[in-house]
């Protein structure tokens, strides 16, 4: 597999990509990609890394894995292609609590990339799934990748942390709780929403955060 992670990312990186349990995992995508469509496609695994790279990231949004639906996984967490329509359940929700939050007309494009190039590594902590099987790549050794994505980052100072669900909540051990900012609620899926999600605002929240430390905030919304 091509890693096709940036410059900045790979030089803080480099020790993961020549580790056992790595090398298990490229196995594992190879012998995967003989039987099943992987999402997303190769090239867009390590999008995230590209378009945020290490020294401008600001904020970092967890989520699980990819969605599973054919031509909606982009590389970036929650994010979906431009073409579209019909936006995941959780990302509508993501959008009418950014609406509320910000109180600005809903966002309609899912594509993420104008988040991501601003300073928001949106990362899943699972980067790749079977197409139609949700948590098919669990434990196979992406989640140690993750965490080693999170613990270089603790080179770095006042970063907000977004952590929606309790999966997420988990990498919190990994974060200097005393030099960043972490944002916890429940999951934004139709499951958990209303049970703390809607109604935490983490985007004003997010954006207040990176203000107080003299950092550019957030654009959100293109609407």
């Amino acid at each position: 597999m091509n890693i096709n992670i940036g410059k900045s990312w790979k030089k803080e990186l480099k020790l993961e990509f020549n580790k056992t349990y790595f090398q298990r995992l490229m196995n594992f995508l190879a012998e995967e990609n003989k039987h099943y469509n992987i999402l997303p496609k190769e090239h867009l695994i390590f999008k995230a890394f590209e378009l945020c790279p290490f020294n401008k990231v600001k904020v970092v949004i967890l989520g699980q894995d990819p969605y599973p639906t054919k031509g909606h996984a982009n590389g970036l967490s929650f994010s979906v292609n431009d073409d579209v329509n019909q936006l995941p359940k959780s990302l509508k929700n993501i959008f009418k609590e950014l609406a509320d939050d910000l109180n600005k007309p809903e966002r309609i494009c899912g594509n993420l990339n104008d988040w991501a190039k601003q300073g928001v590594l949106l990362l899943n902590t699972t980067l790749t799934v079977r197409e139609g099987e949700v948590e098919s790549h669990i434990n196979k050794g992406w989640e140690i990748f993750t965490n080693s994505v999170i613990s270089a980052l603790q080179k770095k100072n006042n970063i907000v942390y977004v952590l929606w669900g309790k999966k997420a909540q988990r990498m919190s051990c990994f974060i200097n709780k005393n030099n960043n900012y972490i944002i916890n609620s429940s999951h934004p899926s139709p499951l958990s929403a209303y049970r703390g999600f809607f109604g935490s605002k983490p985007f004003s929240k997010t954006n207040q955060y990176l203000l107080i430390k003299d950092k550019t905030p957030i654009i959100w919304s293109k609407e």
